[in-house]
C-alpha cells in the first residue's frame, strides 16, 4: 500500500518508518528498496484485505493523478468487512485499477460493495491483448466517427471476452504512445452479444473526475438508442413468407 497511519496522519513510505494499517491497525513497515516502488507492508505475512494486490508502477502512476486524500480510502461492507478502494472521488465514485487477472465473482463483489465504481484495466499486461484489440476494432462496425464508437464481437479479443459482462463501466488503458491506443470505455454486450467501445482519452477521464462531472450514462444511452433503432430496422425489413394454403384432397380407394 502507498499510505499508512504514522502519528495519527496518513504517510507515504520513507526509509526507517513504521506505521499502523488503516484497516486492521497492525504494524506496517516501510519497504524502500531499489527494485520495487516504495510501499508499506504488514509486519510478518499478515494481509488484512484479501482484495489487495501488490502494486505495480502502472498502478501507482494512475493513483498519483488524483488528490492524495482520494487515494486508498477505507470502505466498509454490509457485513462489517473493510476494504481499501484505490481511489474514491469527492463525487463518491470508486476507481479500481486492475493490472493482474481478477475472477468474475470478485469483480461482482466489489461492484456490489462500492456501488458507484469503475474499473481501469491495464491493457498492456499480456503480450497479445493490444494486437487482438486493434484487430477487433478494425473488424468491427463503426457506429459514429466523432466521438469514435465501434461495435465489436467479444470473442475477437480475449481481454474483451473477460470483461464484457461487467456490471459497471470498464476502461482499458493501452498507453498513449499511439493515438488509437489511449483509454477506451467498454459498453457491455448489446442485444446480439456484441460489445461497444468508445475512445475516451486518459486526460478526459482524469479531468472529468477532478472537476466532478464524470458521468458515463450518456455513453450507455447512446448505445441503447442505437440498439433500439437497429431492432426496429430489422423488424421493418422482415416480411414473413406465407405458404399458400391448400385443401388436402381425399384419396380414393379402389375396390
Amino acid at each position: 500500500m502507498k499510505l499508512t497511519i504514522v502519528d495519527g496522519r496518513r504517510q507515504e513510505a520513507l526509509p526507517g518508518l513504521s506505521g499502523e494499517c488503516p484497516v486492521c491497525e497492525a504494524t506496517t513497515i516501510a519497504k524502500c528498496g531499489e527494485k520495487n516502488i516504495w510501499h508499506w507492508a504488514h509486519k510478518g505475512k499478515r494481509q488484512c484485505d484479501h482484495w489487495w494486490e501488490n502494486e505495480t508502477e502502472w498502478h501507482r502512476n494512475w493513483k498519483n493523478h488524483f488528490p492524495v486524500e482520494w487515494q486508498e480510502v477505507v470502505r466498509w461492507a454490509n457485513d462489517g468487512e473493510k476494504h481499501i478502494a484505490d481511489v474514491k472521488t469527492d463525487q463518491d465514485w470508486v476507481i479500481e485499477f486492475q493490472h493482474s487477472y481478477i475472477r468474475p465473482d470478485e469483480r461482482r463483489s466489489r461492484a456490489a460493495i462500492y456501488e458507484n465504481m469503475v474499473w481501469v484495466v491495464d491493457g498492456l499486461r499480456r503480450k497479445n491483448d493490444l494486437k487482438q484489440f486493434m484487430e477487433a476494432l478494425r473488424g468491427g462496425i463503426q457506429i459514429i466517427q466523432k466521438p469514435l464508437l465501434v461495435k465489436v464481437h467479444p470473442l475477437d479479443c480475449r481481454l474483451v471476452e473477460e470483461w464484457c459482462t461487467s456490471p459497471v463501466p470498464v476502461f482499458f488503458d493501452f498507453g498513449d504512445e499511439i493515438q488509437l491506443h489511449g483509454l477506451w470505455l467498454l459498453v457491455p454486450m448489446g442485444l446480439d452479444h456484441t460489445a461497444y467501445f468508445t475512445l475516451v482519452g486518459k486526460e478526459n477521464f482524469i479531468g472529468w473526475h477532478c472537476k466532478g462531472i464524470f458521468n458515463p450514462q450518456p455513453f450507455f444511452d447512446q448505445i441503447k438508442l442505437y440498439e433500439q433503432k437497429r431492432v426496429q430496422s430489422e423488424k421493418a425489413r422482415y416480411v414473413p413468407h406465407r405458404m399458400p394454403y391448400r385443401i388436402p384432397q381425399r384419396s380414393r380407394r379402389r375396390f
